[in-house]
């Protein structure tokens, strides 16, 4: 597997490569944005992206944005801001996840294995290949979904988890540190807000493709469903 590590501090891209080589991944190196995006779009086989916010030529949450335009590679984004809203920035233009300088590269690898696992997972086999629920289609092998006018739906790894946890468990409330738990296969150790920015940024994308609909309902002060 090939992970990016784009940083324009050259010491945090060789730590990083340290760590990315000791667990047998391959490493591609980039040390601005506009490099890395370029990597990218050159390299479909890279497999997933550590990315600085700030970084010069482009900074990180713009190269999101273009990668997600037509890319659903997992993006862990790297932050010196500590603030909620700038990591919920980067949550909402199509992060799947965030680590705030300094951090412990450790923590940083446990973050990278658990997305890609998570990317790469082959969901329960007794649920089937093929979801209908609603005006959406939910394909579970190739992760993808679109109405039943056909028009599909980009979403990023975390998004189609989130829509196939409550999809396949129609009307059962899940809270948000359950939804943490199973997509995310971590303990929940975060803030609720992380899993209601990627349930708020899914919606946008679902009530864009049908129109409107209100897929994914809220219950307040529980957690969130999907009606059968």
């Amino acid at each position: 597997m090939q992970i990016l590590v784009a940083d324009d501090d050259k010491e945090i891209v060789e730590l990083l490569s340290i760590y990315i080589k000791n667990e047998g991944y391959d490493v591609i190196k980039a040390y601005d944005g506009k490099e890395a995006l370029s990597k990218i779009i050159t390299n479909p086989d890279i497999d997933l992206l550590i990315l600085d916010i700030m970084m010069p030529k482009m900074d990180g949450l713009e190269v999101v944005r273009e990668l997600r335009k037509d890319s659903q590679i997992p993006i862990i984004m790297l932050t010196a801001k500590t603030t909620d809203m700038d990591k919920i920035q980067g949550l909402i233009t199509g992060a799947d996840d965030y680590v705030t300088k300094p951090f412990n590269p450790l923590e940083i690898m446990a973050r990278v294995k658990s997305l890609l696992r998570r990317t790469n997972m082959q969901v329960q086999t007794d649920i089937p290949d093929l979801l209908e629920i609603g005006p959406l289609i939910i394909k579970k092998d190739s992760h993808e979904v679109e109405t039943d006018q056909g028009v599909k739906i980009q979403l990023t790894a975390l998004e189609f988890g989130i829509l196939y946890l409550l999809a396949s468990h129609p009307n059962r409330v899940f809270s948000a540190e359950e939804i943490f738990e199973r997509v995310w296969q971590q303990e929940s150790l975060v803030s609720a807000k992380t899993v209601m920015v990627h349930v708020s940024h899914l919606r946008d994308k679902i009530e864009e493709a049908t129109n409107g609909e209100k897929v994914i309902q809220t219950v307040w002060g529980v957690g969130y469903k999907i009606e059968g």
